[in-house]
């Protein structure tokens, strides 16, 4: 079977750096909140232009601390994409604060900005909730229209998260998504494009009194004086030996944006009209989290490719308004059409910048064969 990331390939570029970077840390001994942390957390900033990073333990405390640095809770109304995965909107009640589902758009898959007004006008005139914060997801590598939702967010005194979980490191006409939100969020969970060993997040913020605030909650709510927690908080922090690895993958990480491009381009050329091809957000430079396409039987296309040794992913069968632990929470006005309709057809192939040429014609080549005998 085939790799559906390729984390070995990476591993082996790069080998001699990541030993020789843990090497380092076991020889100075700082497990926790070594040095490699905060050259990290700098590097992290200024990759993406942000002022500050807080590096934490995963992609969902990364979200979860900037609502609890603004205070958000009781009779706050989260807003935030169906088409994703529950943690964008896990964080909501976490917080005492309720999720708000918003539409997505069918050619990028990202939050629709007219769903998201129409939504938080329902929500105004219902007067039940306070509009809060809107949560936007760069699903599968790609940029949302910041400009447009940073723009509704301001008009309607909203902060804005960008929740680039699967796609930190892309752009909308040359600038990251910290150009327009509150805070950006990550997950380096090891599928993602800048991934680690294990779990850990970070978030960016360009507030000096965020930064110190989600400092304070991601460490028990620590004051100055260490046995005087001046909050209720968490423990959230990203281990030293994680640090070390990340610094070595952020060095190669604007070649390897490079060569996912490469290799998206390609599997637009190789694969049959018979199935939608993703689209980019006109000005946008995804990180290609996943290459997801939409083709009207992707189940049994699953099944055609696993017998010729080519795995798939489908994301997201059922979007989050019409999952157990969510469908009593509120789906914005004007419904959830996008969302209910794609999730029946996407499905992503093999997705990585080590994936060459020749496995990439094995892999739109068996799509071809499934085309030509019907689907």
């Amino acid at each position: 079977m085939l790799p559906f990331i390729d984390l070995a390939s990476q591993r082996a570029r790069i080998a001699g750096k990541i030993d020789a970077a843990l090497a380092r840390v076991l020889a100075h001994g700082q497990y926790i909140n070594g040095p490699e942390v905060r050259a990290f957390e700098s590097q992290l900033a200024a990759f993406c232009g942000a002022t500050h990073t807080l590096a934490n333990a995963n992609g969902t405390d990364a979200l979860a601390l900037p609502l609890m640095a603004w205070g958000v809770g009781r009779g706050d109304a989260i807003f935030c994409p169906a088409f994703t995965f529950a943690a964008t909107a896990e964080v909501a009640p976490w917080v005492d604060a309720t999720p708000v589902f918003v539409d997505v758009l069918p050619d990028t898959y990202n939050i629709d900005p007219a769903s998201l007004e129409a939504a938080i006008a329902g929500i105004k005139r219902e007067g039940k909730l306070r509009p809060k914060v809107a949560i936007a997801v760069d699903l599968f590598g790609q940029p949302a229209d910041y400009p447009r939702l940073a723009e509704i967010c301001r008009r309607e005194g909203l902060k804005l998260i960008a929740d680039s979980a699967q796609a930190f490191g892309c752009t909308l006409d040359g600038e990251h998504p910290m150009h327009w939100a509150d805070a950006t969020t990550t997950s380096f969970f090891p599928a993602k494009p800048l991934g680690c060993y294990g779990d850990g997040g970070a978030t960016l913020t360009n507030s000096e009194a965020d930064l110190a605030a989600m400092r304070s909650f991601a460490v028990h709510g620590a004051g100055s004086d260490k046995y005087d927690n001046i909050r209720i908080g968490m423990n959230s922090r990203l281990d030293t030996m994680q640090a070390a690895i990340l610094i070595e993958k952020l060095a190669i990480f604007a070649d390897e944006i490079r060569e996912r491009n490469i290799v998206a381009e390609r599997y637009r050329q190789m694969l049959p009209n018979a199935v939608k091809t993703p689209k980019v957000i006109a000005g946008g430079v995804s990180t290609w989290a996943q290459y997801t396409i939409e083709i009207e039987n992707p189940d049994n296309l699953a099944a055609h490719l696993r017998n010729d040794g080519i795995p798939t992913a489908r994301y997201y069968p059922k979007p989050l308004h019409q999952q157990s632990a969510y469908r009593a929470f509120p789906v914005g006005a004007g419904g959830m059409n996008v969302s209910d309709d794609i999730c029946k057809r996407v499905i992503s192939l093999p997705m990585h910048a080590y994936l060459d040429e020749a496995t990439q014609e094995k892999i739109a080549g068996s799509v071809r064969g499934f085309c030509d005998a019907g689907g």
